[in-house]
């Protein structure tokens, strides 16, 4: 897990303990803290075939807003394991939460924001929202445009089932086309590879059911099909979806503006 901020009882008291020590409490600190107090902590989870620096732009944004952040690492093993390591970051933080999935992820907040009174909005970020008994297989399938089978290499066997990476040459159409071509380069070198059984494993909990959701995502998106995604964000009665024209599937990456935006906005509402 990347964590750019603590949650919020252990800033105060390590604060508070800095303060003790050397004698001194700023004007500034004590602003930071009032204004980090105000604000709930998000909690960004990373999708298949990257990882927490994916989320890096959005993190920049949110800092210099006064957001205590928190990116998890997403085991990427199957929906309830990786949501039940969620739940456990979630579980750590004190105060209000905005839960954000990319991709993947978006099933796997689906899954850890269930029964949590402190997780005040959902931000589905080109985002898999499946309802209970669905799959990311399913919902893939449900639309026509998704080409993500075809860019896939073989199957990689580990213990207890097979891998899955984006080839190489294909990651940059495939997954990141709006990324300048150097990046997208390192993207592919960097991804983290997903169990084939996660994408196939059915959803227990639809937790956007009870809690407000946010959807944002790219209309050129060739992982998830714009249409499925449109299907989703209307499900789950969206209170606000916003479609970036031209976006790829990792919009946070070539547009963290929008993407911060959104998830500002949830914050806001919540």
């Amino acid at each position: 897990m990347i964590s750019v901020r603590p949650p919020r009882s252990l800033a105060l008291a390590a604060a508070l303990v800095a303060a003790v020590v050397l004698g001194v409490w700023t004007a500034p600190a004590a602003a930071e803290q009032e204004r980090a107090a105000d604000k709930p902590t998000v909690v960004l989870v990373h999708g298949a075939f990257a990882d927490s620096s994916s989320w890096n732009g959005v993190i920049s944004q949110l800092l210099a807003q006064g957001y205590p952040v928190i990116a998890v690492a997403n085991p990427l093993r199957g929906v309830k394991s990786d949501a039940d390591q969620v739940k456990a970051v979630l579980d750590s933080i004190d105060g209000p939460i905005v839960l954000v999935g990319h991709s993947y992820g978006g099933s796997v907040i689906s899954a850890a924001a269930e029964g949590n009174p402190d997780v005040k909005a959902l931000v589905y970020v080109a985002a898999f929202a499946p309802d209970t008994g669905e799959s990311a297989g399913d919902l893939s399938a449900k639309f026509p445009g998704g080409t993500l089978g075809q860019a896939l290499a073989p199957p990689v066997a580990v213990p207890g089932g097979n891998d899955l990476y984006i080839q190489p040459d294909k990651f940059h159409d495939q997954f990141a086309a709006d990324v300048p071509a150097e990046q997208s380069a390192q993207m592919a070198v960097g991804q983290r590879p997903i169990a084939e059984a996660a994408l196939a494993e059915k959803a227990g909990a639809a937790a956007w059911k009870t809690i407000p959701s946010y959807f944002v995502y790219g209309s050129a998106d060739k992982n998830i099909p714009a249409a499925a995604q449109d299907f989703m964000a209307k499900r789950a009665g969206a209170k606000q979806t916003e479609v970036v024209d031209g976006a790829s599937h990792v919009v946070m990456v070539s547009h963290p503006d929008a993407v911060a935006k959104m998830i500002q906005n949830a914050a806001n509402a919540s």
